[in-house]
């Protein structure tokens, strides 16, 4: 079989091997593709939610190792298995000071906390909603300087955390955050442990965003969304040393990168 390389996109020939890849793959990448309408899709053990017109998503996490494999099931029952090489990545390590030291070393009844917060979070990230948002181009939510990187190595107040899995946009308290694409708000808490105010929403097919460290949240859980929709306020709530927003994405469990699925940041409006 012969593998085309144009740009981001892989072209593979047809039926089970009839696979477009729009998305390099690399650690941390969103991974959308289509496979002819009708096909079947597996990836990491799960059956992959494919929409209509044959458009799937599929993610790679921080540490995800150097091999992929996504299998397509042809209407027709051919089943094919794709081999993808993963780039790694490097990540720096990134020191934080002057966090409060309660969420570095919180209290038994803090740990428990953060653990119930946590639950609704995973919860709301196991949803496999059948609309297929993640289509649409992303925009950046924030207009910013990017103090912080996906995958670094955090240390708290000089005490080794875990690494960060989202990108930090500094922003002054008040700054609105607008949705990068469409979606479904699965999500919203004005007070978590960790995250302080916490909004989740759904781009389809287990595809979601996560904002975190907000002042203000200006929707509700079920509000369909719109790309551009005023959805939040920056703040510095939870484990923060000043106003910013953290943004994530995860498909599912993996945790990804959300600055390989927009473009480069847009200079601010002076």
């Amino acid at each position: 079989m012969k593998i085309v390389i144009a740009g981001f996109m892989a072209l593979l020939a047809c039926g089970a091997q009839a696979l477009e890849i729009r998305d390099q793959w690399q650690q941390g990448a969103t991974i959308r593709g289509q496979v002819e309408p009708g096909s079947k899709v597996e990836f990491l053990g799960r059956d992959v939610r494919v929409a209509k017109g044959g458009q799937f998503v599929v993610g790679v996490g921080r540490d995800f190792p150097s091999k992929a494999e996504l299998t397509v099931v042809a209407p027709g029952g051919e089943r094919k298995v794709h081999t993808f090489n993963v780039a790694a990545r490097k990540y720096n390590i990134q020191e934080i000071t002057g966090v409060p030291q309660s969420t570095v070393t919180p209290s038994p009844e803090q740990v428990e906390r953060s653990r119930r917060e946590a639950e609704l979070v995973s919860a709301a990230r196991k949803k496999d909603l059948a609309t297929p948002w993640f289509t649409s181009d992303f925009a950046w939510p924030v207009v910013g300087r990017i103090s912080g990187v996906y995958g670094s190595q955090r240390v708290y107040n000089g005490q080794p955390g875990n690494p960060h899995f989202g990108i930090d946009i500094a922003a002054p308290t008040g700054t609105k955050v607008l949705a990068p694409t469409a979606g479904l708000v699965t999500l919203v808490h004005a007070d978590m442990f960790f995250s302080g105010g916490t909004l989740i929403v759904d781009h389809g097919h287990g595809l979601s965003s996560t904002f975190i460290h907000l002042s203000k949240i200006l929707v509700k859980e079920g509000d369909q969304i719109t790309k551009g929709q005023v959805i939040a306020e920056v703040g510095a709530t939870g484990r923060a040393t000043g106003p910013h927003l953290d943004w994530r994405i995860n498909w599912f469990d993996q945790r990804l990168d959300p600055s390989l699925v927009v473009g480069p940041m847009p200079k601010s409006a002076k």
